[in-house]
């Protein structure tokens, strides 16, 4: 990285798991010397405990952590997410909550065990967007029962996100126009339509 540059952090798969544990993220983020930090974000999530060990070493880090929500953000990563001091969505991306969920294989008592277990669980993850958004974490553990999908402008509205990006349409003004009428006329002139 060149001195002054920001340190930009890429979750960009699955989290967790055999390909994309979080231990080297997190040794990552453990030995950047930044003021500030870039989390850029385009995950369907993955496993809890990965990514609160994520969340808590960015939010342990002294760095000022800006998430940006390149495309998706569901799952773990939604409440990942929730550790930027600011968080912006692009315009075409979307976030997800729901309830942890879990694999369970046994007698009845182990598999009431695990539901309880998940319960236990999603209630904790709860609390990571009411810790951010604001409200209470009993509503949010209401919409992350019902399985709620948020577009960028939602995500703003709800509070899980600041702002969208994106959102200029890059073939208007006057400095884009006039680039537009010199492409058309080049074209022309050549005799291309």
């Amino acid at each position: 990285m060149v001195a002054g540059e920001r340190p930009k952090f890429y979750v960009y798969d699955v989290i967790g798991g055999w390909d994309n544990d979080s231990g080297e993220f997190v040794k990552a983020v453990h030995a950047t010397d930044a003021a500030a930090i870039d989390l850029h974000i385009n995950s369907p999530g993955g496993f809890v405990y990965d990514a609160v060990s994520m969340f808590e070493a960015l939010d342990a880090h002294p760095a000022t952590v800006d998430v940006l929500i390149d495309g998706l953000a569901a799952s773990a990563a939604s409440f990942l997410a929730m550790v930027g001091d600011s968080v912006k969505i692009a315009k075409g991306g979307r976030m997800m909550i729901h309830d942890a969920q879990a694999i369970a294989w046994g007698s009845p008592a182990d598999l009431r065990e695990a539901a309880d277990l998940a319960d236990e669980v999603s209630n904790d993850i709860s609390q990571y967007y009411a810790g951010r958004a604001g409200g209470k974490a009993t509503d949010w553990r209401a919409a992350m029962t019902a399985t709620t999908w948020y577009n960028a402008q939602q995500s703003v509205d709800a509070g899980l996100a600041d702002a969208v990006t994106g959102a200029t349409n890059r073939t208007t003004g006057t400095s884009n126009r006039s680039r537009l009428i010199r492409a058309r006329a080049a074209v022309t002139l050549r005799g291309v339509s």
